[in-house]
């Protein structure tokens, strides 16, 4: 419940009341999982496990995993709006284009339609970190930034908000990349190989497993110059450095895991 906890967080050092900052904490935790119903669904990535248990689409039927994932987005959207009401109203049309722009054509909904599409596209970081971008980075955008937003963040602060998002964001996926390609559905809770028996984009594939460790150690660092720039006008968010050592422990996980499979290899 990492996500939604940040919500919370996000939302209340920027002044929001703890109803509405709680309410929409919920919100983008609905919004996030139907996403996952979605994505799973044998039309997607075929998955059969989440979070270490079958998933929704295997346990109560496709149709039952896409009413369920429609009725979370309804409600996360009569909960952020109830959220969003509470709010000054110079913050609230931003933030509802802002919400579109991230769930939408231009944000998650691409993401998902050129990962679908990876087939017919070149085999580049380039191309899988734009996939990464409307898929992954759309949701951590609405996490960190959105509460800012509706607390009324200046335009100097939102920049860098977003900027963290984005190191982050690619971060997350690329992590969840390595797993696909180094962990069991043991070790991950949900089905493994996934990516490359789907022919769907994992960074880890494209520029290999140094490679991924490599430019998911530059993400960190550049997300803590960005940071400590941040922390010095908000102290306030102290609290994200929290996620930021959460980000840096997975990797040296993952980045044991690769070299004793290495060392196994070679033996």
């Amino acid at each position: 419940m990492i996500r939604p906890k940040l919500v919370f967080q996000m939302a209340t050092a920027y002044g929001m009341n703890p109803v509405s900052a709680q309410e929409l904490a919920v919100a983008l935790e609905y919004f996030h999982t139907a996403s996952l119903l979605f994505d799973d669904l044998p039309c997607m990535d075929n998955a059969l496990e989440r979070r270490g248990v079958p998933c929704t689409h295997l346990a109560y039927s496709e149709e039952g995993a896409i009413l369920t994932a429609l009725a979370l987005i309804n409600r996360a959207y009569a909960l952020t709006w109830r959220a969003i009401a509470g709010c000054p109203r110079a913050n609230q049309a931003r933030a509802m284009t802002f919400i579109e722009s991230c769930l939408g054509v231009q944000g998650l909904l691409n993401g998902q339609s050129l990962d679908l599409h990876y087939s017919t596209m070149p085999r580049t970081l380039e191309t899988t970190e734009r996939i990464a971008q409307g898929k992954t980075v759309s949701l951590i955008r609405l996490t960190l930034t959105l509460p800012a937003m509706l607390g009324g963040a200046s335009a100097s602060e939102l920049r860098q908000i977003e900027r963290i998002a984005v190191f982050w964001g690619l971060g997350y996926q690329i992590l969840d990349d390595l797993k696909d390609v180094l962990q069991s559905a043991a070790e991950t809770g949900k089905t493994s190989a996934r990516d490359i028996a789907q022919d769907r984009p994992n960074i880890a594939a494209v520029i290999g497993i140094r490679g991924a460790v490599v430019r998911l150690t530059r993400l960190i660092d550049l997300g803590d110059k960005v940071l400590l720039r941040i922390l010095e006008s908000r102290p306030e968010l102290e609290f994200l450095n929290e996620l930021r050592g959460e980000l840096q422990a997975e990797l040296g996980r993952v980045t044991r895991r690769s070299y004793a499979l290495a060392e196994r290899g070679s033996a």
